[in-house]
């Protein structure tokens, strides 16, 4: 691996040589999380949580408090960062297909070939696409790859003892061994290496870490970090579905995650939460050890850096564990950015959305805009205290007809067979109490009704995994029909 980096790094120094007709540029270092919630220390979402470098990092530069997705599963989220597109435009919803396969979007520019083609070397290491898409041999998303994906070595057995689930990718628990045998620590240590070589060609580095996705998996170090008590559990609101449409579980109907309730008698939940909580730090320490080589190289000053994850996760609330779902616990998500053009030790509350990454990027590099073929928008100026240009809202689309849209102060949420709910999350920041059917709030209801996409393409030819579809009235989830009144799977009967 290092031989490969070298060879590659020592062909790039040469091409960006002083002297060789290469103007300076600013570089980009583009950190991405997976399934990542709110559970970082300068968002706030957990008292216990230890992220010292990514609040570090938050500190020097803009975080966005009120940042969200533009869909709740890894796919369609990331083919949206990545080609700067809405799900409902692109018809990517689900685990597949990836974007290439798509007829219509094999030619669209990515985010990091648009770089490439405006005199930047593009170099990813770890999850970026999807899988292990566009880090494959016959894939032309970037110049240089390293490490792909990497759950890292699985214990012998199952860690967790759940009664008649052995999923392993979705087991946790304490591993052996040393940290430098993870997955992770390897994408990471590519990611040093290249830094610390301090290349002298304008560079757009992306690094994907695949933690906290499932399975959640860490040395015993990090697990010490946190309680092993019930501290470390989320709050949490019995029965706060009663008052949700039965649509909301459509979304996620049939998953390997599993449901509160199990959790629970299995006397598990504490020890799931715990582990997510152990692998978002251990998260931190590859982001810290990033930027300290960015640091130590001498480029910091001259590179800008995005930190965000594709999506949240439920770790109990709304009676789930996973994503997949149109609330906070799924939507929110840390974004910040640090690095020349951004004023340090800013926070700001305005709804944002992953879609902006791109253009604003763009926009912060000085390359040329793309205009409308971008759906998301700059956010320079907030990037350097300014005001959003006019008010700003955030949508998250889960399946064609299902939406969220978040304001400043509300969640209003519509799902395909017209069911509807509103949070106030200004009195009610847990999304406890939907209020859709006070009839003294008409007139808001409506107006967020129209802030819903009018329009969701089809999902797109050969699409699958998790991917939820209404036929006359009847809900589809991964092609077969959802049975008026079925029980809902892993749910004791009510």
């Amino acid at each position: 691996m290092k031989m490969r980096l070298m060879a590659a790094v020592t062909v790039f120094c040469l091409a960006g040589m002083p002297g060789m007709g290469v103007p300076e540029r600013t570089n980009v270092l583009f950190i991405v999380a997976d399934d990542l919630n709110d559970w970082v220390g300068c968002l706030g979402g957990h008292p216990l949580v230890k992220t010292p470098h990514i609040d570090a990092l938050a500190q020097r530069g803009v975080v966005f408090t009120n940042a969200h997705c533009q869909a709740p599963l890894c796919n369609p989220s990331r083919t949206s960062v990545l080609l700067g597109k809405r799900p409902e435009t692109t018809g990517i919803y689900g685990l597949k297909p990836w974007c290439r396969d798509v007829s219509g979007l094999r030619e669209a520019v990515s985010l990091p070939q648009y770089f490439s083609r405006n005199g930047y070397r593009t170099l990813a290491t770890g999850k970026i696409f999807h899988g292990r898409f566009g880090m494959r041999k016959e894939d032309r998303e970037f110049d240089v790859t390293g490490p792909g994906y990497d759950d890292g070595p699985y214990p012998l057995q199952r860690i967790a003892a759940l009664p008649g689930r052995q999923n392993r990718g979705n087991d946790w628990g304490v591993v052996g061994g040393r940290d430098e045998e993870r997955g992770d620590w390897k994408i990471a240590s590519w990611a040093v290496e290249l830094l610390r070589s301090a290349p002298q060609f304008p560079f757009f580095l992306s690094v994907g870490i695949r933690l906290p996705h499932v399975p959640l998996f860490a040395t015993q170090q990090w697990f010490d970090l946190y309680p092993d008590d019930q501290s470390v559990l989320p709050l949490v609101k019995r029965g706060d579905r009663g008052d949700t449409p039965r649509s909301s579980w459509y979304l996620h109907w049939q998953l390997p995650e599993h449901r509160r309730e199990f959790l629970e008698g299995a006397g598990q939940w504490q020890g799931q939460v715990r582990a997510y909580l152990a692998c978002v730090s251990f998260l931190d320490e590859q982001v810290g050890r990033i930027l300290q080589a960015l640091r130590e190289s001498g480029l910091e000053k001259n590179t800008i850096v995005v930190f965000w994850s594709d999506h949240g996760w439920h770790l109990g609330e709304k009676g789930i564990t996973g994503k997949n779902t149109l609330w906070e616990e799924s939507t929110r998500v840390p974004l910040v950015f640090a690095g020349p053009g951004v004023t340090g030790g800013l926070r700001n509350a305005t709804p944002v959305e992953l879609l902006d990454i791109y253009p604003t990027l763009l926009d912060l590099c000085g390359l040329p805009a793309r205009g409308a073929e971008l759906e998301g928008v700059s956010l320079r100026a907030m990037l350097q205290g300014g005001a959003p240009s006019q008010p700003r809202l955030a949508r998250t689309t889960a399946g064609p007809g299902n939406q969220s849209v978040r304001s400043e102060g509300f969640r209003f949420i519509r799902y395909a067979d017209g069911s509807e709910e509103l949070y106030d999350l200004r009195e009610d920041p847990h999304e406890w109490v939907n209020l859709a059917h006070r009839k003294e709030l008409k007139s808001l209801i409506r107006g967020y009704r129209g802030q819903v996409s009018g329009t969701f393409a089809p999902p797109v030819r050969g699409s699958g995994g998790r991917v939820l579809e209404w036929d006359k009235g009847r809900p589809i989830w991964e092609g077969r029909e959802i049975p008026a009144g079925a029980p809902i799977p892993g749910m004791k009967a009510r």
